[in-house]
């Protein structure tokens, strides 16, 4: 069985799963919205839609349809207040940095597939010394189609020469877990993320950890 292979790679998601994003898209939703004098809204009322992408945070919170002609302009100002914030307060979810270095000690490699553009994710990523042995990151620019598509994950083994069998992904979004298997990896969806539902998991047979500590049991040295 493929649970039986031994780990060599772990894939991570970005937003919500390998970092926590979330207030930096706080710090930067509330500074429009401020300045279109509209209500301010809470790090909780965003965090659902992080992993939804931009487009879903414009369309919800500024209550337009991407059809509007207001729409690209407002996306394109909020992607140059998110450019200015996004290092100032994301931080590493509990217990990465302790994986991380138990996947260091063991040799197991580690990258990041995301579809957070690279002129985003590479200054965050590399805002942590503690992912300084990262081995490959893959972003919608380096891939003709994004997740669920599986391209990205696929393209993310090809590049270190590991075999889907050996490697697990994590993400904290359904289009993480489609993208995973479709790969033929190992997929675990996070809870302690942004987008993902119990209840929803276990009707489809997902396999999922509630926070960092779980996965171990889930590798296989």
């Amino acid at each position: 069985m493929q649970e039986n292979h031994k780990t060599e790679l772990i894939l991570f998601d970005l937003d919500g799963t390998l970092i926590d994003t979330a207030p930096d898209f706080h710090t930067s939703l509330n500074t429009m919205l401020k300045k279109y004098n509209m209500n301010e809204v809470s790090e909780f009322d965003i965090r659902p839609h992080i992993s939804e992408g931009t487009s879903k945070l414009i369309k919800k919170f500024f209550a337009i349809d991407e059809d509007d002609a207001e729409f690209e302009p407002l996306k394109s100002e909020f992607l140059s207040e998110y450019n200015m914030n996004k290092t100032k307060g994301c931080k590493l979810f509990d217990g990465m940095t302790s994986l991380i270095n138990f996947m260091d000690k063991n040799n197991i490699k580690y990258g990041v597939v995301t579809n957070k553009f690279f002129k985003f994710a590479s200054p965050i990523i590399d805002s942590f010394s503690e992912l300084k042995n990262i081995k490959v990151i893959v972003c919608p620019d380096h891939v003709k189609i994004s997740k669920p598509d599986p391209e990205g994950i696929l393209l993310a083994c090809k590049k270190l020469d590991i075999n889907t069998l050996n490697t697990i992904y994590l993400g904290d979004h359904i289009n993480d877990l489609k993208a995973g298997l479709s790969a033929g990896v190992r997929v675990l969806g996070c809870l302690y993320g942004y987008s993902l539902d119990e209840n929803n998991l276990i009707k489809l047979n997902y396999p999922y950890i509630r926070d960092i500590s779980e996965i171990y049991s889930h590798i296989n040295i």
